[in-house]
């Protein structure tokens, strides 16, 4: 998309919801953080409205602000008629609002969840039966009435977040990233549901999502960078100035890996990302681009693909910040990524000459409950191993045994040569672990975080200092180094959890969901920063519900139910899900296959 392109579109004006000329701040320490500016927007009704844009773009503040919870600065919100800043109250009671962590309390049942919910909306309790059994048929929870929130997993909390949003039958529902941190299968289901609820109850839906296949499924997309909307339309709108632009690659002789970093560098390249067999690749509007790319490498094949909307995203957000290369940050003024040359001088290379993990009948018990059961593998130095799975599949119990921080029950652990059995704290000596939540103490400043991890890994005085100011650099933190990490967008959160797990320069690097619910720009500044580690002789363990990440991997497995259902290359494991139907399946085709496989014969 042009930079003409860039320009608010405003749709017809509605009784769903519009917003004319809002701007909200926020103080964050001695910092004014503009989070909207002069937004204005209004949403077609009986429709779904993708919001989508970068960590830090607005999208969470202007459904704080639709749902009545947060007051403009300054411009009008309507919703369902009603002046929100008049009235918020009348608000909150007539509409389903869905936060980014599903709104649950833990502590309760599902029932006692949906009572809570069912008080807070008003709903008679003769009404509530027959509503609830609605519900509990629609996200096939009934079996679940009695069980804690915090035993579900992430794609059921997921589905009793929407129905605690849908209590009093609201005729507009807001949902923040609903389908962040869960599995392709969880997204898919909750998805019907939504289209069930458009088409059969003409709900409408605002739904901001990380994931730009889903901005594909709306009506509407609402584009946002940095507090302001760029565009608003159709998602075709969005696709079709990148026509022509859009290619699968391959180079003989060249790894899918090499050839994603050294075509990231060119001038001519917008964007670079492994899909299936191949380099998805998108050029810039330049005549010229197509034969300066395949000039500079011998035998290079192009074949012309259609355009996606991330496609349309990552281009935008490149003329929107005036970004030349394929190198964007989460936020602006911002250094990017570290070049591979100055990783390799802070991360050692692997010691190891034989396999640096070792999973041999692997088992963890809780009570009668098998979290993990009689598992296998082995990873070899300085590769990606993904571990890939549906929510409580046991991916991540299994790390945290591999971390030592959660003792075995069964079967044997060696890491970096080390037996976890007798040996732990040495095994954790020369392991780092991100775990999906980042493990920041959220009210200690950027420097405080990497101070105590530092000292935790045995870091003192001046090596600390040193290693502190290395990482600062390394990961563009020093201008935000006296931020508390709990204000931090979840981009800068990823830096700072992935500065914190390479303090000590581990030879091992377990990542537990790193890039869940981050936009795709850092998505692909983290995964720079991996590969390079990669090149640097650091062996990777990983877990992702992006399936698209999963084609980083050298070797994956599948687990559910504490089992692994498959392992193999990406290939390997794509090829094994084909079918005549489908004869060239994507990463998540073979996923859902393979998980919906092992319910039919669990059934």
């Amino acid at each position: 998309m042009s930079a003409a392109s860039a320009i608010t579109s405003i749709t017809p004006a509605t009784d769903i919801l519009e917003l004319k000329n809002v701007s909200k701040s926020f103080h964050v320490g001695k910092r004014e953080i503009q989070a909207l500016q002069a937004v204005s927007f209004a949403m077609q009704p009986g429709a779904v409205t993708g919001l989508i844009g970068p960590d830090g773009a607005g999208k969470t503040t202007l459904m704080r602000l639709a749902a009545g919870l947060l007051r403009p600065d300054g411009g009008e919100i309507r919703v369902l008629g009603i002046d929100v800043n008049k009235d918020p109250q009348s608000i909150q009671s007539s509409i389903g609002y869905m936060p980014q962590r599903f709104g649950l309390y833990e502590d309760l049942t599902v029932q006692e969840n949906l009572d809570l919910y069912a008080d807070l909306q008003g709903v008679l309790p003769r009404d509530r039966p027959k509503r609830y059994e609605e519900l509990m048929k629609m996200t096939n929870l009934g079996a679940f009435r009695g069980r804690l929130a915090g035993r579900l997993s992430g794609g059921m909390k997921q589905k009793l977040g929407l129905a605690c949003a849908l209590v009093r039958g609201p005729r507009l529902i807001l949902l923040d990233e609903p389908t962040v941190g869960v599995d392709p299968v969880s997204r898919r289901e909750l998805w019907a549901i939504v289209y069930r609820l458009v088409e059969n109850q003409g709900v409408s839906v605002l739904l901001s999502t990380a994931y730009l296949d889903e901005a594909q499924r709306c009506r509407d997309v609402v584009l946002m960078s940095e507090g302001r909307i760029l565009h608003q339309g159709p998602p075709d709108q969005f696709t079709r100035p990148l026509t022509g632009r859009t290619f699968q690659m391959q180079v003989p002789g060249i790894t899918k890996r090499s050839l994603m970093r050294e075509l990231g560098g060119r001038p001519e390249v917008v964007d670079a990302v492994i899909i299936g067999d191949d380099v998805r690749v998108v050029l810039t509007s330049a005549p010229e681009a197509q034969k300066q790319v395949t000039a500079a490498f011998q035998g290079a094949v192009l074949a012309p693909v259609p355009p996606r909307f991330e496609d349309s995203f990552v281009d935008t957000l490149r003329v929107v910040k005036g970004e030349a290369s394929l190198t964007p940050s989460a936020e602006p003024a911002v250094p990017p990524a570290a070049p591979v040359a100055m990783l390799k001088t802070i991360v050692p290379p692997a010691k190891t000459a034989g396999p640096v993990i070792e999973v041999k009948n692997l088992t963890k018990q809780f009570g009668a409950f098998y979290a993990v059961h009689d598992i296998s593998f082995s990873v070899a130095p300085g590769k990606i191993f993904g571990l890939l799975g549906a929510n409580g599949a046991g991916k991540s119990t299994t790390f945290r045994m591999l971390c030592g921080l959660l003792p075995i029950s069964g079967g044997m652990l060696r890491v970096a040569g080390h037996d976890l059995r007798t040996a732990r704290a040495a095994a954790r000596g020369r392991v780092g672990y991100m775990s999906q939540k980042f493990s920041l103490y959220g009210n200690l400043s950027v420097m405080e975080n990497l101070r105590f991890f530092a000292s935790a890994y045995g870091l003192m005085g001046r090596s600390r200092s040193r290693r502190i100011d290395e990482v600062l650099g390394e990961f563009g933190l020093s201008a935000v180094a006296d931020m508390n990490s709990g204000g931090l967008s979840l981009g800068f959160k990823q830096r700072l959890a992935l500065a914190a797990a390479l303090m000590h320069k581990p030879d091992i690097l377990f990542l537990d969901e790193p890039t869940s619910g981050v936009d795709p720009l850092a998505r692909r500044e983290f995964w720079h920063r991996i590969n390079a580690l990669v090149d640097a002789g650091v062996t990777i363990m990983v877990t992702t519900h992006f399936m698209e990440e999963a084609e980083y991997c050298d070797e994956l497995a599948i687990m559910a139910a504490g089992r692994i259902l498959s392992m193999g290359t990406p290939p390997e494991i794509r090829h094994s899900a084909a079918t005549p139907a489908n004869a060239n399946p994507t990463m998540e085709d073979a996923f859902i296959h393979l998980i919906e496989s092992a319910q039919r014969k669990a059934a």
